[in-house]
């Protein structure tokens, strides 16, 4: 399989599935234990939400980038930058965007809207993460591109673009580029590039299990089948074990 096959197959799967073979649970067989799953910022927190979880699941290789306020002493980043960025980047894409404007005005940043999505579209970028709003959501709905934002507001001032491709962070979430992110109305996750088929391979085993035990389970009728189905045999078995 291409990379991009993987990525299209991981499509399918919800991004907490993606979490419990990367991290969430290091001493089932199938988690590949990437990070340490409390002290490793790698899934985003509470602060942002799907704007479209109609769309399902995304993933792609991150391009980052960093937004501000315009700097007298720095303006050598555009918008096109980031964009050149996305476009050398293997597809599809994922843009995180970190937003560093004052307290006073981060909630009221209505970022990357129509124009900017469309521009993004057009180079197989397939979803942005920032830890702060955007703006222009119903125009942008049909584009099938997702967001995870921090909320929505209409407007903004001047801004400017103070880095790209470097590392960011975002919503709890650090990420640097090339790394493969997963998201859903769930929030994000991140992995790196290199462990994505065994990312594929694992969950697809991960999920048969699961089907396999709640199928089990909405058999059940009593907390002692329902024991037995989580200590991993059948009610009948866990009898026999008891008696012998």
């Amino acid at each position: 399989m291409t990379p991009q096959d993987i990525l299209e197959e991981l499509k399918s799967v919800d991004t907490p599935s993606i979490t419990n073979v990367v991290a969430t649970y290091p001493d089932n067989p199938l988690c590949l234990g990437l990070y340490n799953p409390w002290t490793e910022n790698w899934y985003t927190d509470q602060t942002i939400r799907c704007m479209y979880p109609e769309m399902g699941p995304r993933v792609g290789y991150a391009v980052t980038c960093v937004y501000g306020l315009p700097d007298p002493n720095f303006s050598r980043l555009s918008f096109m930058d980031v964009l050149e960025a996305l476009d050398a980047s293997p597809k599809p894409t994922i843009l995180v965007l970190q937003q560093k404007f004052p307290p006073e005005i981060a909630g009221k940043v209505g970022l990357a809207g129509g124009n900017m999505t469309a521009a993004m579209r057009a180079i197989d970028c397939v979803g942005c993460i920032s830890n702060g709003p955007s703006r222009d959501i119903d125009e942008i709905r049909p584009m099938d591109f997702q967001y995870l934002l921090s909320g929505i507001t209409p407007g903004h001032g001047a801004m400017a673009v103070q880095a790209v491709n470097t590392p960011v962070h975002v919503a709890g979430m650090d990420v640097a580029p090339g790394e493969i992110i997963h998201m859903d109305e769930n929030g994000a996750c991140k992995f790196p590039a290199a462990s994505m088929e065994s990312v594929l391979q694992n969950v697809k085993q991960l999920l048969a299990e699961e089907a396999d035990r709640i199928g089990q389970m909405r058999k059940a009728s009593s907390a002692a089948e329902l024991r037995a189905i989580f200590a991993g045999h059948s009610y009948g078995e866990e009898e026999d074990v008891a008696e012998s």
